[in-house]
């Protein structure tokens, strides 16, 4: 099964060449005074990252400042949030390939069926991935440094604690059984059409939780704040496998706003770009 680009020309350049250059221009700004990583030097291990998926554009030099900063491993496991409605509340896609203008890549049917096996709450479901762009958008970045690397895709559109806390386990249960190296994405952008200081104040104490490693508090201060933080349970999820892997610490790679791009304070969405390792 070929799952086909949904969002090609809309969030990003449909164009190879151009997509190409888009790429690398938001790998050049979302970088310290533009500077870029030479092949393996400088790029350090982690256990799971916080990476946007709006369009390149406004969140690119996020998502390009993460996944320059990282090895990569053999299979990256990402997670997202259910945008579309469609398909199941916890839906992962077990085989196949996913195409972009960049290249295919292609699913790790071995850790997905481990995955499947350790996760009640997770169902195989490609129809959720159809038209889904969260996972979708890190894809240029992944294919631009990686043309081997292979994926794991879950959406999400279950919020609860007790879900998100039960697709972590799954997830970490299953890495645990696999002998080659995984790095789990939480696909999110942080809030959503606030004034940019509004914005900066509420995505901080979200940002502070997932730097303390806390999951139940990430997921806490989302609801109790009402942050609009669309990715918060992949994050959540992120959060719990990475710890049950060893995680020790979280770094914070880059945050802005859109406002930063469009000039429009008013109504901004925000993008934070985190390693955890």
């Amino acid at each position: 099964m070929k799952r086909r680009p949904a969002v090609s020309g809309q969030f990003y350049y449909a164009n190879l060449s151009k997509l190409r250059a888009q790429v690398e221009a938001c790998i050049a700004t979302g970088l310290p005074e533009g500077r870029r990583f030479s092949g393996e030097a400088g790029k350090e291990k982690v256990i799971g990252v916080l990476s946007p998926h709006a369009g390149l554009m406004y969140s690119g030099a996020v998502a390009g400042a993460v996944y320059s900063r990282i090895k990569f491993p053999h299979t990256f496991i990402l997670i997202g949030p259910n945008h579309t409605g469609f398909g199941t509340k916890v839906a992962l896609m077990s085989y196949g390939e996913w195409e972009i203008p960049l290249g295919t890549v292609k699913i790790d049917e071995e850790l997905s069926g481990k995955i499947l096996t350790e996760g009640a709450i997770i169902e195989e479901d490609a129809q959720a991935h159809l038209f889904e762009h969260s996972l979708e958008v890190q894809l240029p970045f992944i294919l631009y440094f990686s043309q081997n690397v292979m994926i794991v895709p879950i959406t999400m559109m279950s919020h609860s604690l007790e879900d998100c806390m039960a697709v972590g386990e799954a997830i970490a249960k299953a890495v645990e059984q696999t002998s080659h190296s995984v790095v789990i994405v939480a696909s999110s952008d942080m809030s959503h059409y606030e004034p940019d200081d509004i914005a900066r104040q509420k995505d901080k104490k979200a940002i502070e939780r997932i730097l303390d490693l806390d999951p139940e508090g990430l997921h806490r201060t989302v609801m109790e704040e009402r942050i609009s933080m669309c990715g918060f349970a992949p994050a959540t999820a992120m959060l719990s496998a990475s710890k049950a892997l060893g995680a020790r610490e979280a770094e914070l790679i880059k945050y802005m706003t859109s406002g930063e791009v469009s000039g429009d304070f008013e109504h901004v969405v925000g993008y934070a770009g985190v390693i955890v390792r």
